[in-house]
């Protein structure tokens, strides 16, 4: 599985640091296991991505749009 490192400004104006995978880089199986009632999805503005936050263990949306500096892949 291939994690990365990115920095975003939220929108109240704070810098976040996320360690997280792409939901298409993780395995089936971890994945099923970690969504309920999933037949819902969701779209989200461009820019913004659904991923897997390592650190917290749960989704979390990215903002591509206010990305500072690069985003490093750590594997």
């Amino acid at each position: 599985m291939k994690t990365y490192s990115g920095t975003f400004l939220k929108k109240n104006g704070e810098e976040r640091t996320m360690l997280f995978a792409y939901l298409e880089d993780l395995p089936s199986d971890y994945l099923a296991n970690r969504i309920i009632g999933g037949s819902n999805e969701k779209t989200y503005p461009e820019g913004m991505k659904l991923v897997w936050d390592l650190e917290a263990d749960n989704f979390r949306v990215f903002n591509f749009n206010k990305v500072i500096g690069k985003i490093n892949e750590i594997n």
